[in-house]
């Protein structure tokens, strides 16, 4: 009677779901959400985003499948959090990807349409173009006339799409003149201040006039016929510059004249695998890069060594039972992982600032000498191990402390009968038993502190700096913090495709290490079977 019950609540939870009213619920959330989804489509197709349509266009796919058939009840619950994993975590790694392939950065932003179409938005004054001083009326709706005067002194009545006509008082809406030649009126305008008009930055975008004959705002003084300084040629892909003659022609998305002369900005293109090229041949990358992947492989291992060493010891004092008052004080030395680590990193700047520092104001008191820490590179790569020694060893305490309670005692009794030293039981002993347990969060702290960017941003910087870099690189960088000095603080403008070149590099060399130390691990788990 229980399994007939059992199931018979069983059938309930599909008649509950596609009752009226619940079918009635989703059919508007998903109309809201197609409407959103199609909304969001179109935007990233106008800007030529079309990775990102092509994941939107499948999210919204899934999703309306997903809630529309009763099969796939139970995937409801679970597929909110796959659409963000498909947008937030498989979309960006797949566009870092793509990106490592182009020229994307400052001064290539743009699709070609859209670099094209900003290249032609520069103006020039020709020979035979003529300059006016202006000022502007408005209407009400928004509307803009100019009075223009030329260098003769001839007034003249611009409105856009009409043709200019001679401005005489009391014709076409036309006030009276003051002593300047200009109307104190235009009937349906109104004048407006000099200082007003010319900072709308509207007003220089307008073309006053008749098409081909038109007139732009040059200056806050001064409008004039102006015409496109470059004329684009779509068969042969040229830019040609109206004013010179010069002709620029499109080279890994810059328009780029004989002479070597550059057009900006630029257009995203495909550069194929000259990033990769530029991150392993380029002298200019190769000095800093070398001793950065040095210290990033010292730094992270170090980390390891450092915070399970001391995890460990302090775990293996308090693992007495005997110990007075453990629990008080493992809770204590717990604090440090309680606190943000971005508080702790600051704190700790402050207390090894070579001038004001706690720590550096002890240590001249009591031995007459005060490190650079944040001056000097070795100083400052012990500083960093330091902060990070503080800020990893509760981690270590918690799970060495657990693994620990968890090592049969009897094992222990039989190696003091055999004379096993209390080194020997913990080298033959604790630390391979302890190993199994720990062994791949060894593996994931490496990596982690591998690509340990806030502590290494928020402590130093990466300082100091390394004297004769032609890049922005510091002592203590990562590559990941080097990464964002290219990407975004190197001074020379962002170069997203070379930053996420790097990316990929990183991450070919973390997952080689990962998958190595994970086999190594094994050999871990078997000598854990075989105690």
């Amino acid at each position: 009677m229980g399994v007939v019950q059992l199931r018979g609540n069983e059938n309930k939870g599909p008649k509950s779901s596609g009752s009226a009213s619940s079918l009635l619920i989703r059919i508007i959330l998903l109309a809201v959400f197609d409407v959103f989804a199609g909304w969001f489509i179109l935007r990233a197709f106008v800007n030529e985003a079309f990775l990102l349509v092509f994941f939107m266009g499948v999210i919204a796919l899934l999703f309306n499948i997903v809630f529309l058939r009763e099969s796939l009840y139970p995937v409801r619950w679970m597929s909110i959090g796959y659409m963000f994993m498909i947008l937030f975590v498989i979309y960006p790694i797949l566009f870092t990807i793509f990106i490592a392939f182009t020229n994307f950065g400052d001064g290539h932003l743009l699709t070609k349409d859209q670099a094209i179409a900003q290249l032609q938005k520069d103006l020039y004054l020709p020979e035979e173009g003529e300059a006016f001083t202006w000022t502007a009326f408005r209407t009400e709706a928004g509307d803009y006339a100019l009075w223009l005067i030329d260098t003769n002194g001839d007034p003249f009545l611009a409105k856009p799409g009409e043709p200019i006509i001679t401005g005489t008082a009391g014709q076409n809406g036309v006030g009276e003149l003051d002593s300047n030649n200009i109307p104190d009126s235009i009937e349906g305008y109104t004048k407006l201040n000099t200082l007003l008009a010319a900072s709308d930055e509207n007003l220089p975008n307008i073309l006053f006039g008749e098409e081909g004959a038109t007139i732009q705002v040059r200056s806050p003084s001064e409008a004039a016929q102006l015409k496109p300084l470059y004329e684009y040629d779509p068969e042969a892909d040229t830019m040609t510059d109206q004013e010179t003659g010069r002709v620029f022609t499109a080279v890994q998305g810059t328009y780029t004249s004989v002479d070597g002369q550059e057009l900006i900005p630029g257009f995203r293109a495909n550069v194929g695998l000259e990033n990769f090229t530029r991150f392993f041949t380029s002298s200019s990358l190769r000095g800093p890069l070398v001793r950065i992947i040095i210290w990033n492989f010292a730094f992270a291992t170090l980390s390891v060594l450092t915070t399970f060493a001391m995890g460990l010891i302090v775990a293996l004092i308090y693992n007495d039972p005997e110990f007075p008052f453990k629990k008080l004080i493992r809770t204590l030395l717990l604090i440090p992982y309680t606190i943000p680590p971005l508080i702790t990193i600051i704190i700790w700047r402050g207390m090894m600032n070579p001038e004001l520092g706690v720590i550096n104001n002890f240590l001249q008191a009591a031995i007459g000498f005060s490190p650079p820490w944040l001056n000097d590179a070795g100083w400052a790569r012990l500083a960093i191990l330091i902060v990070n020694l503080w800020l990893g060893y509760p981690y270590f305490m918690l799970i060495t402390s657990g693994a620990l309670q968890s090592i049969p005692k009897d094992i222990y009794s039989a190696a003091e009968v055999d004379g096993a030293t209390a080194w020997q039981r913990f080298w033959k002993i604790t630390l391979p038993l302890l190993l199994v347990s720990v062994g791949p969060l060894l593996v994931a702290s490496f990596t982690f502190n591998f690509n340990n960017f806030g502590l290494i941003f928020l402590f130093i910087a990466g300082g100091p700096p390394i004297a004769g870099a032609s890049t922005r690189a510091g002592h203590t960088d990562i590559l990941i913090s080097y990464v964002y000095n290219l990407a975004f603080a190197g001074g020379r403008g962002a170069d997203y495709g070379l930053a996420s070149a790097i990316t990929i590099v990183i991450f070919i060399i973390v997952g080689t290490i990962t998958l190595f130390q994970f086999r190594y691990t094994q050999m871990w788990e078997e000598v854990g079977e075989n105690v």
